[in-house]
């Protein structure tokens, strides 16, 4: 027996209001392969001049600003940084920390949320691995550096004890590089590994026979049968795993750092989780400024929806959120510890006579703005939102400035008391990796599929086989 026939008028008065129905994926989409030539058209079309007014810049500094800092620093020791005693960390352990934290938004985003299984991280978490890996590449030059001799930079790796020495695996700094070294090997394949499908439809796509063996190669024989989806959807599940656990120890490690050290204002056991949700914090920011710019200047406003950017921007303010939460425990733990050290170092980043500006521009950014976040208005509106994310990725580089300089310039005797200032060849190193960092990206944007086509369409009504358009219905209609 039939059940009763509803109207149109009915089915739309009993669906929910529009503010509680899911966002799209994607806006206006006509169709799979609408969305294909969508996704594939910026690495296939002539080059913008955008691109170039933002590409010269940077591969300027990488290429130019960075090596003659570098060798210049090499040559002739670190004695040409700003680092004295008794600050003997200055901004090469800065640089570090904050780069390590650009880079973990981004594993957050793509692996976690695909855990999750949320369909919007779709469309943006291949931006957000891209930033992870150069991010992580950024942060990995740092060690080598800052060792002072880079010609014993060999020592850091598990070699073989030819020399009658084997390295110092006590030292903090083997740490690090162990934690880097296995999180830039398992980013990047998570992140090529996601590429794959994709760099099968741009080899397919081709029209130059460079270009077709170049995305061949880069596609290892993909033929999107069900073998190989099976072995990749098992593999990719895998690297998301170990890419959500190295979120948490990469930063827990570089915080162990400093918790360990017997210096007032570091050795708080807060540390590791401090460091992880700073990190994060700090990559949202970052995440912000590229998303927002890329939607704009690669006119990708229909993928990258309004929605996305909204959720990011809510995920900003619950880790800044978090972050808060800690800075007021820091404060209150020196307090109530009745260490006088303690008190010292903690009164002096807000009310000291020397880095107080930067104590003030921490709490300023990093928790009275992001409060901003709360507001509906201010996440919809997108060069706020930009501004936001600029600010976020200056206050936590404050943040570490703060702990790191913030404690050591005044130890246990006012006789070693000094004043840290960086010089132009510190500046110089930071100014190159950022040059490097957005000369690698742009490289990115310009030639790989900087958003997953394989995984939008995947999260379309339009896969699914019983939609209209999809393919079980499709095949019985020509049947």
């Amino acid at each position: 027996m039939a059940g009763p026939v509803i109207s149109a008028e009915e089915i739309k008065r009993l669906a929910p209001p529009e503010e509680f129905r899911a966002s799209p994926i994607v806006e206006g989409s006509k169709g799979l392969g609408w969305l294909t030539d969508r996704l594939s058209a910026f690495a296939e079309a002539k080059t913008p001049i955008w691109w170039w007014v933002a590409f010269l810049p940077a591969v300027f500094c990488a290429a130019v600003v960075f090596p003659i800092c570098l060798f210049y620093q090499v040559f002739t020791g670190v004695g040409v940084w700003g680092n004295n005693h008794p600050v003997m960390w200055g901004l090469d352990i800065v640089n570090f920390i904050w780069w390590v934290g650009v880079a973990h938004a981004g594993t957050l985003i793509s692996a976690l949320l695909f855990l999750t299984k949320q369909g919007w991280r779709t469309t943006i978490g291949r931006m957000a691995e891209a930033m992870t890996v150069f991010s992580v590449a950024m942060a990995g030059l740092y060690p080598a550096i800052h060792v002072g001799r880079a010609w014993f930079d060999w020592f850091m790796f598990p070699i073989p004890n030819s020399n009658g020495l084997w390295p110092q695996f006590r030292s903090p700094l083997m740490w690090d590089v162990f934690a880097v070294n296995t999180y830039l090997v398992v980013s990047t394949l998570f992140w090529f590994m996601g590429m794959i499908p994709d760099f099968a439809v741009l080899r397919d796509r081709s029209k130059t026979r460079l270009r077709k063996a170049i995305f061949s190669a880069l596609a290892m024989g993909w033929t999107g049968s069900a073998r190989h989806w099976h072995n990749y959807e098992k593999a990719y599940t895998v690297f998301a795993g170990l890419c959500t656990l190295l979120v948490f120890t990469v930063s827990s490690i570089v915080g162990l750092d400093f918790c360990t050290a017997q210096i007032a204002g570091w050795h708080a056991t807060i540390f590791p989780l401090y460091f992880v949700i700073g990190a994060v914090f700090c990559g949202f920011g970052m995440m912000l400024v590229l998303l927002i710019s890329l939607r704009k200047l690669c006119h990708l406003e229909d993928i990258i929806t309004k929605s996305h950017i909204d959720k990011v921007a809510k995920l900003t303010l619950v880790s800044g959120l978090v972050i808060a939460y800690i800075y007021l425990m820091e404060f209150f733990i020196a307090w109530y510890s009745g260490d006088p050290y303690e008190r010292w170092v903690f009164g002096h980043r807000l009310f000291g006579h020397t880095y107080c500006v930067m104590g003030w521009i921490l709490i300023g950014v990093n928790v009275v703005m992001t409060q901003l976040l709360w507001i509906k208005k201010v996440r919809s509106n997108l060069v706020l939102l930009f501004i936001i994310g600029v600010l976020i990725n200056i206050g936590m580089w404050t943040e570490r400035f703060v702990i790191v300089v913030g404690s050591l310039y005044q130890d246990f005797l006012p006789a070693n008391w000094g004043k840290y200032l960086p010089t132009r060849w510190d500046i110089g190193l930071y100014i190159g990796t950022l040059g490097a960092f957005f000369t690698l990206y742009l490289l990115f944007v310009k030639f790989l599929p900087m958003i997953a086509i394989s995984e939008v369409k995947g999260a379309m009504p339009e896969a699914d086989p019983h939609h209209p358009s999809g393919g079980a219905l499709k095949e019985a209609h020509h049947e």
